[in-house]
């Protein structure tokens, strides 16, 4: 893994506006025009033919039979129809279309749709070589429509893709969606034998055949906070196997960034976090949207990254011969050290995304508004902003700060596209908080304050990965009982343990990590290492506690969920009551002043916190009838809360054992 993340070392690439030419052209002719790229070996129809005649699929139904009690051919029927259910029709009459009307909606949406093409010039090259695997993040809806775009403007082979299966409900839409090569999956699939088997051998067979590129999320979901999601291992496992089996030489990775000046959900995100349920995705509600048409979302950059190689990544961790005794159309039950290996290429996969994003100017602005909440003078925040501009620069960050333009210029322009977050009045910055009729409760306002705060932090949240160890190792400093490397590093790796639901961090990286942030706060002149000691440079402490702040508000939050906790009256709890009884103790303490943090209230935090609890054996769950219930472990919470406020030293290994 480290040899890869040394080889895929960013390098400045030029990014050219595919829109640009679209404005100038016919939009009909675009999409008429030839398309060379290589088509798929196989019919659509031959493909599922593959997989229903599969030895693989025949054992599974014949085992379910056997478990059941039913006929055989009842199950196989049952795995015919999930099949149709699921398969995606490719046919280029609808990608055609489908280019068509994204031009036209793109036009309207976006000032300028970025792209390396260098890194499409690669992938073109590794689609001729080996199966490839397309890997996007996942901000929007509209991530997969915009990739698939550009394959067809580049004449490149067109993806199919894995998609939620509710648009495919979407009447219409869905079929248009599944012609231009989506295939759709259900959400919770894990339990279901022989849906698992039908997805399973569908997705190999796309990887085996070399049918298409294949595109899904490793994520799993649609970040509703902007940042990167803890990586979900299903996908990432079906697509490996038919390596692991000998069925491919290798496989391609392309890890695939997209970073938006704004994102057409911003509203929605807030009110999903503070528990107003997602709207349903239908055809209906599609058109209701269509007033986002009016609005400017600015510019998105695609970054297509380096291909990796998972025979390269392999080398020396498996050992694909030991599968060679077993039948490949037999199921392929993973061991430990496999497991692992497909855990560490999701985790490094999602860390390449983070690389290849691209910051906004208005990305750090939101983090310096969200560290003076109330109001800002506007010279303070213009020179703050420059400030945190050349720290991110030498943290390794990509910036899309335009040149050709003054300073002010491009903060005023930001301002103006984020209208609805912030405002500008008198000399002074502030966030936007949306009115309603009437008088409103407390607990209301804390409600709309909150709103505002947490969409402005889903774009502070883009740029939260430039900064993360650094601010860990800054934040370890202010915890630990000496700033020995040792001490630091306990600490270190203690916040690292607990944060590991809120930021991407490979397995087993945990001292590359702390090497990472110590050489970020090197660069950047605020750290000075002598005698195995780390120590702030005076000048610097500014740039020290500013990174400490980045992390308040998930510190806060952990803090929070902590002490109510640890109160009588959650001595047990259900995982449905979680959410709505933290939030409304968090709502109480945020009007007496005891927290100061809106973002304490998010649901995202608060579970991610849970899970944290539960890992670190604080908490213990079990299914109580037809629900999940906890239970609170005093000692071990009781530690955490004292190791997280310094008071008492972390029981991790010395630095200098590992």
């Amino acid at each position: 893994m480290d040899r890869v993340l040394r080889a895929h070392a960013l390098k400045p690439e030029n990014f050219f506006d595919v829109l640009e030419e679209r404005r100038r052209g016919s939009d009909i002719s675009h999409a008429l025009r030839t398309f060379s790229a290589q088509v798929p070996p196989v019919p659509v129809s031959a493909l599922n033919r593959m997989v229903q005649e599969s030895q693989y699929l025949h054992y599974v139904i014949s085992e379910i039979a056997a478990e059941t009690g039913e006929p055989y051919e009842c199950v196989k029927d049952e795995a015919t129809s999930i099949l149709e259910e699921m398969s995606q029709n490719l046919q280029l009459s609808f990608i055609r279309l489908m280019a068509f009307a994204l031009t036209k909606v793109f036009k309207r949406l976006f000032s300028s749709i970025r792209v390396n093409e260098d890194g499409l010039a690669r992938l073109q090259q590794a689609i001729q070589e080996h199966p490839v695997i397309l890997v996007p993040n996942h901000r929007s809806y509209i991530d997969f429509l915009v990739l698939s775009y550009i394959m067809f403007t580049y004449d490149l082979s067109v993806p199919v893709i894995a998609a939620g299966i509710p648009l495919m409900g979407m009447s219409l839409v869905g079929e248009v969606l599944r012609r231009s090569g989506a295939f759709f999956i259900r959400r919770a699939i894990g339990s279901d034998k022989l849906y698992w088997a039908v997805l399973s051998e569908y997705v190999r067979t796309i990887v085996r055949t070399g049918f298409a590129p294949l595109e899904f999320f490793v994520e799993g979901l649609r970040s509703r906070t902007l940042k990167s999601l803890k990586p979900k291992l299903g996908m990432m496992q079906m697509v490996l196997e038919p390596f692991f089996k000998g069925e491919v030489y290798d496989i391609t990775l392309v890890p695939i960034s997209i970073s938006y000046d704004r994102v057409l959900e911003e509203s929605l995100l807030a009110h999903e976090l503070l528990g107003v349920p997602k709207p349903s995705e239908t055809t209906r509600g599609l058109l209701k949207a269509r007033r986002v048409l009016e609005e400017n979302y600015g510019c998105m950059h695609v970054y297509f990254g380096n291909p990796v190689s998972v025979r390269e990544l392999a080398e020396g961790r498996i050992q694909r011969g030991q599968y060679n005794l077993i039948p490949r159309d037999l199921p392929l039950k993973l061991s430990a050290n496999l497991q692992e290996f497909v855990g560490d290429v999701a985790h490094l996969v999602v860390h390449l995304q983070e690389r290849g994003s691209v910051l906004s100017p208005w990305s750090l602005m939101a983090l310096i508004l969200l560290q003076n909440p109330d109001d800002l003078d506007w010279n303070v925040f213009i020179q703050k902003t420059l400030r945190l501009r050349t720290l991110a620069s030498q943290l390794g960050a990509q910036i899309d700060w335009p040149a050709q333009l003054s300073d002010l210029e491009v903060m005023s322009s930001s301002m103006a596209l984020h209208h609805a977050v912030v405002q500008s009045e008198n000399g002074r910055v502030r966030l936007v908080e949306k009115e309603g009729p009437g008088p409103i409760t407390q607990e209301e306002a804390v409600l709309r304050r909150a709103s505002s705060v947490l969409m402005c932090a889903s774009y502070r949240n883009q740029a939260l990965h430039v900064f993360t160890r650094p601010a860990l190792v800054a934040a370890a400093m202010a915890m630990a009982p000496s700033h020995s490397k040792e001490d630091v590093f306990g600490r270190f790796r203690f916040l690292q343990d607990l944060l590991a639901n809120e930021f991407i961090f490979i397995p087993g990286h945990t001292v590359q990590d702390f090497e990472e942030g110590c050489s970020g706060l090197l660069r950047c002149g605020a750290l000075s290492i002598q005698d195995h000691a780390l120590s702030v440079i005076g000048e610097a402490q500014d740039t020290v506690v500013f990174l400490s702040g980045i992390l308040k508000p998930f510190i806060e939050t952990y803090q929070v969920v902590l002490e109510v906790l640890g109160k009588e009256t959650f001595q047990t709890f259900t995982e449905k009551r979680f959410v709505p009884d933290i939030r409304a103790a968090t709502v109480k303490l945020i009007l007496s002043g005891e927290v100061r943090s809106y973002e304490c209230i998010s649901s995202d935090t608060l579970k991610n916190a849970l899970s944290a609890l539960v890992r670190m054996e604080a908490a213990s769950k079990c299914q109580v009838a037809d629900q999940i219930e906890y239970r609170v472990n005093q000692n071990v919470l009781r530690r955490i809360r004292d190791t997280l406020d310094g008071s008492v030293a972390s029981e991790v290994p010395l630095y200098s054992r590992l």
